[in-house]
């Protein structure tokens, strides 16, 4: 039988808690909305080790990847919450713009369809363009 060794975080860090997390996921909001997406992302990277299952924590991460132009990681990051959750009209509007910035306009116009569909707010049915029947 052996003995398992307490995780200790290193030396000058703070303990980690649910409290720690709620107080970064919000400080990201904050440095997010500061136009600072490196540091959103920073403090979400750990928020989400812990939590790997928060939609927020991601949907949050996402937006900082695209606002710090990392279309990759942030289309990966919207991919997997329109999996998780595919009624998220949001998710599938953000995904959409992600894959316009990228220079993937058939990808763009399928999420900004779905988006719209789900939810047929001004933004999501101009994105959308129903009236264009050609390939974007």
């Amino acid at each position: 039988m052996t003995d398992s060794v307490p995780q200790v975080p290193p030396p000058g860090s703070p303990p980690s808690s649910p409290e720690t997390h709620v107080i970064d996921f919000r400080a990201a909001e904050q440095l997010l909305a500061a136009r600072d997406p490196h540091g959103a992302v920073k403090l979400l990277d750990s928020v989400i080790a812990a939590h790997p299952e928060s939609g927020a924590a991601r949907l949050l991460r996402a937006r900082a990847y695209f606002a710090s132009a990392q279309l990759r990681r942030a289309t990966r990051e919207f991919e997997l919450i329109v999996e998780r959750e595919p009624d998220n009209a949001f998710a599938h509007f953000a995904l959409a713009r992600t894959h316009e910035r990228a220079g993937r306009p058939e990808q763009a116009r399928r999420h900004f369809r779905l988006a719209a569909a789900l939810d047929p707010q001004p933004d999501y049915v101009a994105a959308a363009r129903f009236d264009d029947p050609s390939p974007s």
